[in-house]
C-alpha cells in the first residue's frame, strides 16, 4: 500500500509540474495565474484597439439580457447610432453582472461575451487608444436605481478609483452623459407618450393597452424615478383612458392595482392588450407579463401584503379576472426595436454631445 501510494503521489507532482508548465509565460517556468478581472480586461482592450476608427466613443449601458430578441435589439440600436454618429466608435455593455455571465453560460440562446461599464472606459483610456470624448449613454427608462450605478461607473472613471489611469489624460478627456429614457418630467415624458400613442392608437381603440415598466424595488424609490410611471400613465390616458401603466417592482403600482384603475374607470371587460415598458422584451416579457405562470385557485387570487399576487403572469391574471387577454394580445416588443422610442434614447445621446461636459462629482438625476 506504501508502494502505492507513493507512486501515486509521484504522478500527482508530474502532473501538477506539467500543468503549471502548460500555463507558463516564460522561459523560467515561473507559473502566470491571471484573474477574471485580468482576462476580461484584456478581452475587452483587445476589442477597442481592433475597432478603434475614430477619436471619440459612445459606450451604451443597458442592464442586459440573455434572450435572442434583446440581443436582436441591441444589435440593431448599436447600428442606429453608429448611422447617426458616424464621427463616433460606438460599444454596447451591461451592467447586470448575473446577465453577463448567464450570457456567457449560453442561456437560452448561444453563449456571447458581455461586459461591464468599468471595463470598456479603462480599455478607452489605454495607451494606444485613449479617446479624446467619451460619452455615456444610459439605456435605462427611467432615472433610478440602475442608472445611479451608470453614474457612479463614470464617476469611479473620472476620479481613477482604482488608481491604475494616467491622471494627465482624465485631465484633459471629455466625458459626456446622455440621460434614460424618462428622464425629464414633461418633455421626455410627453414624447414618449406621443410616440406610443403613435403606434398603439388602434389597439386602444379596441380595448386596454398595458405597459409593464420595471419599477423601482419596495419603498426604495431612487431619485423619485418611479412617479415617471404614474406621469406617463397620466400623459397617455390624454390620449386615451384605455392607457395604463404598471411595475413589477413598484409599491402600489403592480397588475394588481392597474386593474383596479381600469374598473374604477368602468372598464369591467373586453380586450387586455400587454406591452412591455422595457428597454428590451427579455425576462421580464417572457415571464412576467407573456408567460403561463398562474396561481389561480378555487376561482380566485391570494394577495400578499402589498397586495399583489404573486407566481402569476400579467397575460393569466387578466385572464381569470374576466378580459380577453391571450397570447394574441402580447405585444412582444422593447422600447429599444420601437424606432420612434429609441429615437428619444438617440436625442438624449446628442444634447450630451451639444452640452457642456459634466461635473462627475455631482449627481446627474433628477429630485423630482
Amino acid at each position: 500500500m506504501k508502494k502505492i501510494n507513493l507512486l501515486m503521489i509521484a504522478m500527482m507532482a508530474i502532473i501538477t509540474s506539467m500543468s503549471f508548465t502548460a500555463c507558463s509565460d516564460d522561459d523560467d517556468n515561473d507559473v502566470v495565474v491571471k484573474n477574471n478581472y485580468t482576462v476580461y480586461q484584456e478581452a475587452v482592450n483587445n476589442m477597442v484597439k481592433a475597432q478603434k476608427r475614430h477619436d471619440k466613443a459612445i459606450l451604451l449601458v443597458a442592464f442586459g439580457s440573455t434572450w435572442q430578441q434583446a440581443y436582436d435589439a441591441f444589435d440593431k440600436t448599436v447600428a442606429a447610432y453608429k448611422a447617426q454618429f458616424p464621427d463616433y466608435d460606438v460599444f454596447l455593455s451591461f451592467s447586470s453582472a448575473i446577465c453577463i455571465n448567464r450570457a456567457a453560460a449560453g442561456e437560452n440562446v448561444a453563449s456571447r461575451n458581455f461586459y461591464a461599464p468599468p471595463f470598456w472606459l479603462t480599455a478607452f483610456a489605454q495607451d494606444g487608444v485613449k479617446y479624446k470624448e467619451i460619452v455615456i449613454q444610459s439605456l435605462q427608462v427611467v432615472p433610478g436605481e440602475e442608472y445611479g450605478r451608470v453614474v457612479n461607473y463614470i464617476k469611479d472613471f473620472a476620479n481613477n478609483a482604482n488608481g491604475d489611469i494616467d491622471d494627465s489624460y482624465l485631465a484633459g478627456v471629455t466625458l459626456k452623459l446622455g440621460v434614460p429614457l424618462l428622464q425629464d418630467a414633461e418633455t421626455d415624458v410627453n414624447a414618449v407618450a406621443k410616440a406610443l400613442n403613435d403606434l398603439y392608437k388602434g389597439k386602444a381603440a379596441e380595448g386596454v393597452v398595458a405597459f409593464m415598466g420595471h419599477g423601482n424595488p419596495d419603498s426604495y424609490d431612487t431619485y423619485k424615478a418611479n412617479v415617471r410611471y404614474t406621469q406617463l400613465e397620466e400623459a397617455l390616458q390624454t390620449y386615451s383612458k384605455n392607457y395604463y401603466v404598471g411595475t413589477v417592482d413598484m409599491m402600489g403600482n403592480f397588475k394588481t392595482h392597474v386593474l383596479a384603475r381600469m374598473q374604477a374607470n368602468g372598464i369591467m371587460s373586453g380586450k387586455v392588450f400587454c406591452h412591455p415598458l422595457m428597454s428590451i422584451d427579455g425576462d421580464h416579457g417572457h415571464n412576467d407579463m407573456a408567460g403561463d405562470d398562474d396561481a389561480f385557485e378555487n376561482g380566485k387570487y391570494e394577495y400578499n401584503e402589498e397586495g399583489e399576487v404573486e407566481d402569476t403572469s400579467w397575460k393569466m391574471f387578466f385572464k381569470n379576472m374576466g378580459y380577453d387577454c391571450d397570447n394574441s394580445t402580447m405585444i412582444e416588443k422593447g422600447l429599444l426595436e420601437l424606432n420612434s422610442v429609441r429615437q428619444i434614447w438617440m436625442n438624449h445621446t446628442q444634447d450630451a454631445i451639444d452640452g457642456e461636459a459634466l461635473d462627475f462629482y455631482h449627481s446627474k438625476n433628477p429630485e423630482e
